[in-house]
This record gives C-alpha cells, structure tokens and sequence, in this order.
C-alpha cells in the first residue's frame, strides 16, 4: 500500500514435493524503527462470495507482544507463525520482517485439528497499520478438504 514505508521483498508457497510446502515471507521496512503497529485480522469464507467468518479483530501489536496471555484469539494465529518469524519481540522494530519455511502441514494440523475450521475456502486478510496508517495488506487464500486415510 505505502512503497515508500515497506517493500514486500518476496511472498511464495515453494513446493518440495507431494506432500511438503512452505511458506516464505519478507516485508523490508524502509522507514525504521516502527514503534506503533496494530494489525487487523479477518477471516472470510467463500459462499456466494467472501462473506465474514468468525474473527475481525484489530491488536496494538505492540501491546500485544509484552503480554500474549491478553488476546487469545491473536494469540492462537499468533503463535501459527511465532516459531518460523523474527517478529517475536515488542517495538521498536528496525529490521526487515521475515517469515521463513512455515509448513503448510504444520498449519493444516492447526487449523484443523486445534480449531477445528469447517471444509471450504478462506481468505485470511491481514491489514497492517503503521503510525495509523495502512501500510502493507495481505491476503491468504486457503482451501481446507478433509480427508479419510
């Protein structure tokens, strides 16, 4: 949304074979350190169109991150990604973001075994506000098929 403030640097699910993928992510902050984030999450499922589903929150990141235990809901999608990022620290951030190999099995057992999401297809829109202005929008297409083995 703003290029003079964050440039996503790349954005891709890799392939390793049948049965493994990843996810990489890295946002490079032009303009450091940030010191007010807030983040909007939102999920959509596709019937008829996207049409709201379950969560539409909005988190002071900042405050987020000194106390996890305050925002259960951000912190169950929160900890989905925490392992596999360096974004797990509070403010200031005064480097690139990055999310590296996240298993694409790793958040099917997630999201369907932990929170148990019903079949279908999802976008996951995330909206990052720096300084409370919209900075960088993501999202997520997913499709969840359950299985029988």
């Amino acid at each position: 949304m703003d290029e003079s403030f964050c440039v996503m640097e790349y954005c891709y699910i890799k392939p390793i074979n049948r049965t493994y993928k990843y996810i990489s992510i890295k946002a490079k902050l032009l303009k450091t350190p940030v010191t007010k984030i807030k983040l909007n999450f939102a999920m959509y499922k596709r019937v008829n169109g996207y049409l709201p589903f379950l969560y539409n929150i909005t988190v002071d990141s900042c405050r987020f991150l000194k106390n996890t235990t305050s925002q259960p809901i951000a912190k169950f999608f929160y900890e989905l990604f925490k392992s596999h990022s360096n974004m797990n620290h509070t403010c200031p951030y005064d480097h690139d973001i990055i999310i590296d190999k996240l298993s694409t099995s790793y958040l099917n057992y997630k999201l369907t075994e932990v929170l148990p999401v019903p079949e279908g297809q999802y976008l996951v829109q995330t909206n990052w506000y720096a300084y409370d202005i919209l900075r960088v929008s993501v999202g997520f297409y997913i499709k969840i098929v359950l299985t029988c083995v």
